[in-house]
């Protein structure tokens, strides 16, 4: 029995999970989940209504990015996603998935939030002007990061950072904050490789909900009541 991933729309952090999967090859499903609407009877899925969330083969679920992203990478560590436990190779990948699943993640947090508001709401300069600076100081540290070298690790290859970096890096331009090309020029160009990959294009038809064309393991859609029956109890 294959693995469930529960993505969320609209462009979820989940992303990088969906691209990570394509890269593994493995079997798999997705479930997607409005994050707008707030699906009822997720929450038996995850108690905090968030997303990702994958449902394992004996029906226990994981959550948070971070966890899920380093058990896809162990299924297969030939497929050089990710490192064996206790490496150097995977306490260097770990720093950086923590860091973007940390302090770039929740540097967005004010944009989101001022997204969300009324134009005239009173707090709503107050959360743009914190919100960007935060991004933009996240956003030149990985620009720094990627002057010497090609992977968002230090790999020499792509990782479950990359896959995870795609779908969050995404938002600064997806709130109209920012023009990665012109201020962020060493960033916009490792994203527009990562762009160009199989998987990081079926993950984008995906959310979109257009047909998508995988590249590794992906079996189709499965709805939260078709799953119900295989969640541990």
């Amino acid at each position: 029995m294959e693995p469930i991933l529960f993505y969320g729309v609209p462009h979820g952090c989940s992303f990088g999970s969906i691209v990570a999967l394509e890269w593994l090859g493995q079997p798999y499903r997705l479930s997607r989940v409005d994050m707008l609407a707030k699906e009822d009877g997720y929450g038996r899925v995850n108690a905090l209504g968030e997303t990702p969330t994958l449902l394992l083969e004996n029906g226990e679920t994981l959550t948070e990015s971070l966890a899920i992203l380093n058990a896809i990478a162990a299924r297969d560590l030939g497929q050089r996603l990710g490192f064996l436990q206790g490496s150097r190779g995977f306490d260097r990948l770990n720093s950086m998935l923590g860091y973007l699943h940390t302090s770039f993640h929740s540097a967005f947090a004010p944009l989101w939030t001022a997204f969300k508001l009324p134009k005239d709401a009173p707090e709503l300069a107050m959360l743009q002007r914190m919100g960007r600076e935060n991004v933009a100081e996240a956003y030149a540290h990985l620009d720094r990061i990627l002057a010497d070298r090609d992977w968002i690790a230090g790999t020499p290859y792509r990782t479950i950072a990359d896959a995870y970096l795609a779908g969050i890096a995404r938002w600064g331009e997806d709130l109209k904050q920012f023009d990665l090309a012109k201020e962020y020029p060493r960033l916009y160009r490792h994203l527009q490789e990562l762009e160009a990959d199989p998987a990081v294009a079926f993950a984008h038809a995906i959310e979109d909900g257009r047909p998508a064309k995988t590249s590794g393991g992906f079996l189709g859609h499965v709805t939260l009541q078709e799953v119900r029956p295989r969640l541990a109890a």
